[in-house]
């Protein structure tokens, strides 16, 4: 009987070694879509019996993504990334000891296996990245949205040590954004930071909540939520001695320009505010513009087409429970997207998971508030220098229509130092371009066009 017993317990601890401690470090895998390959990186750490996992996906040079829950039983492996809109499930199989499973991100799904251990990678940085050492102060922050109980990290860069700086806020695009906002193998943050400070200008940039290093709920946070996450980086500014607090102002970009008007509008200390490729018009009508211009299928019907979409906004935003807008919303997708992806022979499993994808993103706090948000109602309380950007080939912000928007709630409302250009030949993120669509961005290695960068600090200069 004593030697049974200690099968079994040798048993048991050679599953809890296999299953349990082996599942802590690096794991590694590569995910193929459509002729690309995508390579992810997770990092699996235990404190308190507890696992948690720190996402990488050096094909975009994307890092420091942290998925709210993961868990380890019998074998399977559940990366749970609701709040920041991705979930992976994967099976260790002893043989090839690899997890095998799936990435799903939006309606997207990926057969994704991971091995252990981490991804070589060399230096590639783009041509205008800096390298260290830098010729200015740089300092690692932490500052506190006691409201939310959160903790936000950033960099603070400042032109001397020693000193009192005028310092600038980045504030980034929807999405879960680190400091540097990262994206496509570009650091659009870390350019402008660099630039600026260079020039005389501190910057603060910081992780968005729940991502990178700061802590919180990225998944079930609104635009609203993440002003007052600019308002507790303001406070923290003013406790400082080298921060010139008569001259903090905000820089946004895309939602960031609708961010930092709420802000303003909730504080007296920001002094100026730079808008880059922001909206002017209401959510419901930029929804219903990219809906058309970001389609990445053919529609027969247009104007059908945009009445579905009006419709299915109306529902998202109706004041009735969720799960009375979820049974509604899936009826009419169903009815409205199912049979146009079937006309275009895409199978059913890939519908369904598109259309839950939809029905996801819908339903999240931050697509209710941002579809009923309209900033030209916080533009027109502006009373503080405000300069707008936009590039004349963003295909994801029109620049006539939204900068139109936000000249009319200035004029609206009295302000008497404002400045707006549409930039030549820019896209979305002020890069200098040939079409303006999303998948060009990475194939150019500008990050940030040095007119769009003198334009900045030549404004801001005059202003401090």
């Amino acid at each position: 009987m004593k030697t049974v017993v200690t099968l079994i317990v040798v048993f048991i601890v050679s599953i809890v070694s296999a299953y349990s401690q082996n599942i802590l470090g690096d794991w590694n895998g590569e995910a193929k879509r459509g002729e690309k390959l995508i390579t992810f990186v997770f990092k699996i750490e235990q404190e308190d019996s507890k696992y948690s996992t720190t996402m990488s996906v050096p094909t975009f040079r994307v890092s420091g993504i942290k998925p709210s829950t993961t868990t380890f039983t019998d074998g399977k492996l559940i990366i749970n990334g609701a709040n920041v809109g991705m979930r992976y499930e994967g099976v260790f199989n002893k043989d090839t000891q690899q997890f095998e499973g799936t990435y799903k991100e939006g309606g997207v799904e990926l057969v994704l296996n991971l091995k252990r251990g981490n991804v070589k990678t060399t230096d590639s940085r783009r041509p205008q990245e800096p390298a260290k050492p830098y010729p200015y102060y740089e300092e690692e922050v932490v500052f506190q949205n006691t409201e939310a109980k959160i903790e936000l990290a950033g960099t603070l860069t400042l032109p001397n040590k020693n000193g009192k700086f005028p310092v600038v806020i980045l504030i980034s695009g929807s999405g879960p954004q680190d400091r540097d906002e990262s994206f496509m193998g570009h650091k659009p943050f870390l350019v402008l930071s660099d630039y600026l400070t260079r020039q005389g200008i501190g910057v603060l940039r910081f992780d968005d909540r729940g991502h990178g290093e700061s802590t919180g709920d990225f998944g079930n946070a609104t635009t609203e939520d993440f002003s007052k996450d600019v308002l507790s980086a303001i406070d923290y500014l003013k406790t400082r001695n080298d921060v010139d607090i008569k001259n903090i102002g905000l820089i946004g970009h895309s939602e960031g320009g609708i961010i930092a008007p709420l802000a303003a509008n909730n504080s007296n200390d920001v002094a100026f505010m730079v808008l880059l490729a922001s909206t002017g018009i209401s959510g419901t009508e930029l929804s219903v513009m990219q809906s058309k211009t970001l389609r990445q299928f053919p529609i027969e019907d247009e104007v059908a087409y945009e009445k579905n979409t009006r419709k299915a906004i109306a529902i998202v935003t109706s004041n009735k429970s969720e799960s009375e807008i979820k049974e509604e919303l899936t009826t009419h997708y169903n009815d409205f997207l199912r049979p146009i992806l079937t006309s275009l022979n895409v199978p059913d499993e890939k519908i369904n998971l598109f259309i839950d994808g939809q029905l996801k993103t819908s339903l999240k706090p931050w697509s209710r508030y941002f579809l009923q948000y309209n900033p030209a109602d916080e533009f027109e309380k502006l009373q503080i220098p405000i300069l707008s950007l936009n590039g004349s080939k963003d295909t994801q912000v029109n620049a006539k229509i939204n900068q139109e928007g936000i000249r009319q709630a200035l004029i609206k409302g009295g302000n008497q130092d404002y400045k707006i250009v549409e930039l030549k030949n820019l896209n979305h993120f002020f890069q200098e371009c040939e079409i303006g669509n999303m998948d060009e961005y990475r194939k150019i290695e500008q990050t940030f066009s040095p007119i769009a960068l003198k334009e900045i600090s030549n404004w801001i200069l005059k202003r401090i």
